[in-house]
């Protein structure tokens, strides 16, 4: 189907590939490996046509059709979510537009035996075909289940794309490509803005798609449970595995062990052929078979053994001070972004030693509960308290791109190290796979899978004893993560992560808390255990909400009419609501900006010494009066949020 061959890419006289050749077959599900700047999305945009190869060649057909997700884009926002998705369907729907103006055409003529209209009528019938041979009688309910796989909800559907985050604009590229249904899809890391129900629904929606797939991910039971084969870069080469990942890890190591032992087989025959060359080599007696062992040698088809790459973090916590044994308490805690309530009530203990996940999907509540631990964000109604002596160590989802990007990478770290610990900053850098001439190289050229571990190392240059952890993994390779993984193991404090990477979660937590529907459930073992339980419960869900719509179908009265509003009314109405919501969302964040800002200059005028700067007093005070101002806008915005809201009678 696509045919790579000899091909190389280069950038500034380093080589990324050298001669590589392979072939893309039509049921092909392939996983592309490697580390972190290995070359894996760079291969991906060369099969997309979007970056050019030094030398060699990638053969797609014209026949073939290739649907590829970067994992960065720029994505339009001039529509609403629905009308994006619909987007990828633009062929049917030029072909509804054409057998529409043809019928149109057909109505009007009343010459029913001339060729013109029986061609029109071929026209007609041949376009028809190809438009229900397409899909076109039902792609806007193929539209409907792929966004509601993805965790769009059907309010979300009249909504224009610019109210959503990157990682939801990511989604809706990721649901037109879906509905293409192109021959090969190229998918690099599509799982890093899902949550855990929405990478089940793509999982399976790729092992029974009829195309190839290959893809990019540091997902390990993702590519597990999709892939049937393996190429794995490193170093400029490719090694070609028809097996999923976990196989090839271990067809990879005994590959390795033949390939030293045939190596160390060689090596000892050729240093003995050369130790009887120099003993004999001035014998007359013994000269044929010297010249005969020199041959043998010259013609000898050496053993290479590939230089393995161990290159990987090597991470240790520092021990925990020890804290209480209840290391976190909340009662009957909420919050809610204006009318927008996203934790309702909820209690929550952690005690000391405990290893934790937060889960859910997208928009639940997991970062919001994870930033009020950690006094980030202010809740609106209950209780939140830590134990004695709890210190914590915070990683944020956006940690990476909170750096300083015009700073060296050892600056980054020297800046907030102090102590004895500054005297081995180079040592943890190079743990950290940065040593040498590296450590001088400016935050902003990093990879993001540098950024994070440049992120990371904060966390090991002062002793904690509770490590909150929001998506920690996003950008890390494969092998890195399995060196967080061990090291939080390892690790002798308490530990919450908000993760969505099942692999990595497995047999590192073992109790996992779910948010969902405003409230969190605790669920005691591992993640596969609670996925396992998730699985039963939402299938008697699923049956209790039948039994319960076909009973409301069959008590309504046949007589009773509800007030209806047309389609454009609707919209009309959700449009504006969804814009009153955010305004009010943004006036909240700003409140929070603002009152976080007056706590810091609380601290700073507690010192007498900071009393003395007049300028201090005077800048807080009007941040003072632009809080008061901040909040009567609120509250106006609050009004014309619920005044829209009323009109909402559907």
């Amino acid at each position: 189907m696509i045919s790579i061959d000899q091909l190389s890419v280069s950038f500034g006289g380093f080589d990324l590939f050298q001669n590589i050749s392979f072939i893309v077959n039509p049921k092909d599900r392939i996983g592309l490996v490697g580390k972190n700047g290995a070359g894996k999305s760079t291969l991906l945009k060369v099969f997309a046509g979007q970056q050019p190869a030094s030398e060699g060649e990638v053969v797609v057909p014209k026949s073939v059709s290739v649907g590829y997700l970067p994992q960065h884009m720029i994505t339009a926002d001039s529509r609403t979510v629905f009308e994006e998705a619909v987007s990828a369907f633009d062929e049917i729907l030029e072909m509804e537009r054409r057998i529409n103006q043809l019928n149109e055409e057909l109505a009007v003529r009343d010459d029913y035996e001339s060729g013109g209209y029986a061609k029109i009528i071929e026209q007609v019938t041949e376009l028809t075909d190809r438009f229900h041979l397409l899909g076109g009688a039902n792609f806007h309910a193929a539209v409907e289940q792929t966004l509601t796989g993805l965790g769009f909800l059907r309010s979300d559907f009249d909504r224009l794309t610019s109210e959503f985050s990157g990682g939801w604009r990511m989604r809706i590229e990721l649901v037109k490509i879906l509905l293409r249904k192109p021959d090969v899809f190229l998918l690099d890391e599509p799982t890093n803005h899902l949550d855990i129900e929405s990478i089940q629904w793509l999982e399976d929606f790729l092992k029974t798609y009829s195309g190839a797939v290959v893809l990019v991910s540091h997902d390990k039971a993702f590519l597990d449970n999709v892939t049937n084969r393996t190429i794995e870069i490193s170093l400029g080469k490719i090694y070609d595995y028809k097996a999923n990942y976990s196989k090839y890890l271990e067809l990879r190591k005994e590959r390795r062990e033949t390939q030293i032992a045939a190596f160390r087989n060689q090596q000892k025959m050729i240093a003995d052929t050369e130790d009887f060359i120099e003993r004999f080599r001035y014998k007359a007696t013994k000269s044929v078979q010297v010249q005969s062992r020199i041959k043998q040698l010259e013609k000898l088809d050496r053993v290479e053994v590939e230089e393995e790459d161990t290159s990987a973090l090597k991470i240790k916590f520092p021990p925990a001070p020890r804290s209480g044994t209840i290391v976190v308490e909340a009662k009957e805690l909420s919050k809610k972004y204006d009318q927008l309530l996203v934790l309702d009530e909820i209690d929550l203990t952690i005690e000391r030693g405990e290893k934790i996940a937060f889960v859910g999907k997208n928009g639940e509540g997991k970062t919001t509960l994870a930033r009020i631990i950690m006094n980030d964000l202010k809740h609106n109604g209950g209780e939140m308290k830590l134990g004695h002596n709890v210190k914590i160590g915070y990683f944020a989802q956006n940690q990476a791109s909170l750096l300083d990007g015009e700073a060296t990478i050892f600056d980054t770290v020297d800046h907030i190290a102090v102590g004895d610990i500054r005297t081995r900053l180079r040592d943890i850098l190079g743990a950290f796979m940065f040593s040498g001439d590296d450590i001088e190289k400016k935050v902003k050229v990093l990879s993001g899978g540098e950024r994070s571990r440049l992120a990371m190392i904060r966390l090991l240059l002062e002793p904690y004893n509770f490590l909150v952890l929001d998506e920690p993994t996003n950008h890390l390779d494969l092998r890195s993560k399995e060196m967080l993984k061990q090291a939080l193991y390892d690790f002798d404090g308490t530990l919450l992560i908000v993760s969505h990477d099942r692999e990595f979660l497995d047999g590192l937590v073992d109790v996992v808390y779910e948010f969902r529907n405003k409230k969190v459930k605790q669920h005691l073992g591992g993640v596969y255990a609670f996925l396992e339980k998730r699985k039963l419960e939402t299938l008697k869900e699923l049956e209790q909400k039948t039994l319960v719509l076909n009973a409301e179908l069959r008590e309504t009265p046949k007589n009773v009419k509800k007030e209806e509003l047309s389609f454009d009314q609707k919209k009309e109405i959700n449009r504006n609501i969804s814009k009153a919501e955010k305004a009010v969302e943004q006036s909240e964040e700003r409140i929070c900006e603002m009152e976080e800002e007056i706590v810091k200059m609380d601290e700073l005028m507690a010192d007498p010494e900071n009393l003395a700067d007049g300028s201090l007093f005077e800048k807080y005070e009007a941040l003072k009066k632009c809080l008061a101002k901040e909040m009567e806008n609120w509250e106006k915005l609050n009004e014309e949020a619920e005044t829209w809201l009323s009109r909402k009678i559907w």
